[in-house]
């Protein structure tokens, strides 16, 4: 029975770290831009449309706008590391497909938030890879 219970424990032990394991996906997305930025700089309101990216939350999550129109958003669907923090520290988010149907051209921001990778860190300059371009999130 003590076996049991202490494989039930292992068990649940194991179960309860994985869940704290932040994945590839996306935390949330919301049209607009983030309140809590974490950077040097503001959100340009006169924009090109280029993509932004910023840390939130001390560093732990990472906010990717992109801009587009309000009726089809740009929206990230997941984030990978491409380079580990110890060879270049980089990551590329994939966008969704934009739907088969009319859209508004207007020119909105849309922002997808990811947990920051684990295999990133904060203390160097990340680079974002999203769309056709490549940003730079300066150190935390």
């Amino acid at each position: 029975m003590k076996r049991l219970v202490t494989a039930a424990v292992g068990v649940a032990l194991l179960l309860l770290l994985t869940g704290c394991t932040p994945s590839g996906v996306a935390v949330e997305d919301f049209a607009g831009v983030p309140d809590d930025i974490t950077t040097s700089g503001a959100i340009p309101e006169d924009t090109d449309g280029t993509p932004q990216a910023f840390y939130l939350n001390d560093g732990g999550q990472l906010a990717v706008v992109l801009w587009g129109s309000s009726t089809c958003p740009y929206v990230g669907t997941d984030i990978s590391v491409v380079k580990p923090a110890d060879e270049g520290n980089e990551v590329k988010v994939t966008v969704a497909d934009l739907p088969d149907q009319p859209c508004t051209m207007d020119l909105v921001p849309h922002t997808t938030v990811f947990w920051t990778p684990v295999k990133t860190t904060t203390t160097k300059p990340l680079i974002v890879h999203v769309l056709d371009a490549s940003i730079t999130v300066p150190v935390k």
